[in-house]
């Protein structure tokens, strides 16, 4: 299978962005298999086709911690008819990431996604129209209350798009609260580098916003252009494949989360 995902790999495995612009040319291959199943091991499951363990470009074994999203992946793979379409198949290419890039170096992963703690989407807010603004702070504010409460992490926020030096025990503090594991960090990297907010992913995380609320979150400026201008056929089509990423990432997270402690 290193064929079939060397083009969505990309220099950045868990930038969706790239991994979109990767393989919008990508060649399609023919299906090479006609099983699918889930085995289980000593350090947790495998999908199989064939009977044989996929792996990653790289031809590390994939092995998944939890059934749950072993199933998910088995159906990606099985929903696939002549040609495999990568990009319909985000979870398959998300762990293909976590185990090629992550596995080994999770702190640095975390150390990623908090340098998003320091220029946050939900910092800046817009000048003008004030019903922009207040859409924001509507989406926002809760959030950085949250935050501030519940974290310790006290941001501040400015208007425009002139950076702002965030206080250094504010993003220490968030920074503290990200998982270890490098299955969640990987898929908080996602999350982080799809919505441009680490605090979002985090809130996710904590299960302070579901992943609707996240969303929303995410897109308030682009639903306010959307609603005075009407909506870009390209900018749909691009959000609806940034949202398949972003939904596989957020069933890594609530799947690990919702195991019990080892």
């Amino acid at each position: 299978m290193k064929e079939l995902f060397d083009e969505v790999v990309g220099q950045s495995p868990l930038d969706p962005r790239e991994s979109s612009r990767q393989s919008s040319a990508a060649p399609k291959r023919k299906r090479f298999y006609k099983d699918v199943g889930v085995a289980e091991g000593d350090n947790g499951f495998t999908v199989t086709l064939d009977g044989k363990p996929i792996r990653t470009p790289s031809q590390a074994m994939v092995v998944v911690p939890a059934r749950e999203i072993a199933d998910t992946i088995a159906a990606e793979w099985a929903a696939q008819a002549e040609t495999i379409d990568p990009m319909t198949m985000p979870l398959t290419r998300l762990a293909n990431s976590i185990v090629q890039g992550v596995i080994d170096r999770a702190d640095l992963v975390a150390d990623d996604i908090a340098k998003y703690f320091g220029s946050d989407l939900l910092f800046y807010r817009a000048e003008f129209p004030e019903a922009l603004a207040a859409k924001q702070g509507e989406h926002w504010d809760l959030i950085l209350r949250w935050a501030a409460d519940d974290l310790g992490a006290h941001f501040i926020l400015a208007q425009g798009i002139m950076p702002v030096r965030q206080p250094e025990q504010a993003i220490s503090n968030a920074r503290a609260r990200l998982p270890s594991d490098p299955w969640r960090i990987g898929a908080l990297h996602v999350v982080t580098t799809v919505t441009g907010s680490a605090l979002l992913a985090l809130a996710l995380h904590e299960s302070f916003c579901d992943a609707d609320a996240v969303w929303a979150a995410a897109h308030v400026d682009e639903d306010w252009n959307a609603s005075q201008w009407g909506i870009d056929e390209e900018v749909a089509a691009r959000r609806a494949a940034r949202r398949r990423d972003f939904d596989a990432a957020v069933k890594v997270i609530t799947t690990i989360s919702k195991q019990p402690a080892s």
